[in-house]
């Protein structure tokens, strides 16, 4: 098989599944069984979303793990509006000057032991249940254990993805655990990664403890370190996840929430808003006007987000995601493309990978849950004889000492994870999420005018083809577009490129109105949306 799965040989259409008790949408049908296992067996929708969320790390382990972080967006039962945030920081010994000194160049390193960030998923994973759930942390991760321990056949999409892959290991090792006979899994051959699953055994019965103190946080320690990397034990026993405030704007009478900086929820409000002072849900769904001026409120959104959105503990980030910010942003867009930087503040993330879910129960719980590693196989540094693959997030900094996001100790960097939120009405809201790096808020704000200006139903609302401003100035979109669309787009003066759908993200949604539950899962992907 090659390295791009060609989605678009799969010609089956989908329906939004409808379901009372308990729905679960996610990129990978085996993870949103375990999650819905665990909404029958009397676990929430919190049960469910960390439950499907470990499942991931399991059957799509170049996306997401143990080793990365983890972000929730949620509307509880009892009406509250929450958000955590379970990121780590950089090492404490992380400075411009100790990375320079173990580098070749002036740029932060895109993978490598370097790149490696304090991973936040146990903690988050654990303190979530405790604070919402009515599982243990060791029942939830059974799903993900039995498929580590025993196997799993491997899907269509996360078979190419993981082929394309493989090589970003670091060395021998590391690409050994991941391989069978030294080559990636194929379309349906069962995968075993019992290191992993005995992993998550020990996180099972001692719980994030067992992470982030003694013998297997030496263990992370110390590859790291042996590796050329700066992460100590400190680091690990410092960390703790918490709760923030979520951020919102309103669009087409609906109020959409969003995770605050470090992660980068004011890109996507700010778009939104953009987009409501050009007016653009008044334009024909098939036009180049609208694609147009969506794509021009998205560049100038990139452009300010890029600069401002660090650590709030060290950087005081701009109200980006205002009204009347939003007014004088959407008074430099003209009729013509125009030129605008986007650039991020470190390594490219165009093409990040990672893993969303979105759960709701008949409670009345909505959870928009997400968890990645940033790049595919994150920095490429594994654990040894544990399965744990170590994100790369650090990449995202940068060595420019005038740029907010100049990495620091323990300071936590630019994050393009954002899990998102729609409160239709009282009794309807909505959890939502496009993946892909820089896609994540493109993906936000074609997936919010979709639903709130075209009134289109969930499933037809991820189907529907996508657009995608790129880091190099072209504006690349799926061949699905209306007829006339690109050459229109052209002579306004986009560089229009035609790629196939895998390079347009994978969306969830989920979604409880007045007591009726609704899902839909992106076909660029593998997964389901699955409900009883």
């Amino acid at each position: 098989m090659g390295s791009t799965p060609d989605l678009d040989r799969f010609t089956s259409r989908r329906s939004t599944v409808y379901a009372r008790d308990g729905l679960v949408a996610t990129s990978q049908p085996l993870a949103a069984e375990a999650g819905a296992s665990v909404l029958r067996d009397g676990g929430n929708a919190f049960d469910a979303a960390v439950a499907t969320a470990a499942t991931l790390n399991v059957v799509e382990p170049m996306s997401t793990g143990l080793g990365g972080d983890v972000f929730a967006l949620y509307r509880s039962a009892d009406g509250d509006v929450g958000a955590l945030r379970s990121c780590g920081g950089a090492p404490a010994d992380a400075t411009p000057t100790a990375v320079r000194e173990r580098i070749d160049g002036n740029e932060m390193p895109e993978q490598g032991p370097l790149a490696v960030t304090v991973p936040g998923s146990a903690r988050g994973w654990e303190r979530l249940l405790e604070d919402h759930g009515r599982t243990s942390l060791g029942t939830v991760l059974g799903p993900a254990i039995r498929y580590a321990e025993e196997g799993f056949p491997v899907s269509e999409v996360i078979a190419a993805s993981w082929a394309e892959h493989v090589d970003t290991f670091r060395t021998d090792a590391d690409h050994e655990a991941f391989t069978i006979d030294g080559r990636a899994p194929d379309v349906g051959e069962v995968m075993r990664l019992p290191d992993l699953g005995e992993t998550m055994r020990t996180l099972a019965d001692g719980g994030a403890d067992a992470f982030y103190e003694g013998e297997l946080a030496g263990h992370i320690a110390d590859t790291v370190r042996e590796r050329g990397g700066l992460l100590d034990t400190d680091d690990l026993a410092g960390f703790e996840s918490e709760y923030v405030d979520p951020i919102s704007t309103t669009y087409g009478g609906a109020t959409v929430y969003e995770l605050p900086p470090n992660n980068q929820g004011l890109i996507a409000l700010e778009a939104l808003n953009v987009a409501e002072e050009l007016d653009v849900g008044s334009y024909p769904y098939d036009s180049a006007e609208r694609i147009h001026y969506l794509a021009e409120a998205m560049k100038r959104a990139f452009h300010d987000g890029h600069h401002y959105i660090t650590d709030p503990e060290y950087e005081t980030v701009p109200s980006l995601g205002s009204k009347a910010y939003a007014a004088e942003r959407a008074a430099t867009v003209d009729d013509a493309a125009g030129e605008v930087s986007i650039g991020g503040p470190g390594a490219p993330a165009e093409d990040g990978d990672t893993v969303l879910l979105t759960v709701a129960d008949g409670e009345g719980n909505v959870v928009s849950f997400i968890n990645s590693l940033f790049g595919h196989f994150g920095s490429g540094v594994v654990v040894p004889d544990t399965g744990l693959v170590l994100q790369n997030r650090g990449s995202s900094f940068t060595l420019d000492p005038e740029h907010p996001n100049v990495v620091a100790p323990e300071k936590r960097p630019f994050h393009t994870l954002i899990p998102g939120l729609i409160r239709f009405a009282e009794d309807d809201w909505a959890a939502f999420g496009v993946m892909g790096g820089f896609m994540q808020p493109q993906g936000h704000l074609q997936l919010l005018t979709n639903l709130l200006d075209y009134d289109m139903g969930l499933q037809a609302a991820l189907d529907a083809p996508r657009w995608r401003y790129q880091e190099d100035g072209s504006l690349a979109v799926e061949e699905r577009l209306a007829d006339g669309a690109l050459a229109k787009l052209s002579r306004r003066g986009h560089d229009v490129r035609v790629l196939p759908p895998s390079e347009f993200g994978g969306a969830q949604v989920t979604r409880r109105r007045e007591g009726v539950l609704s899902g839909a899962s992106d076909p660029r992907k593998d997964g389901a949306a699955t409900g009883f």
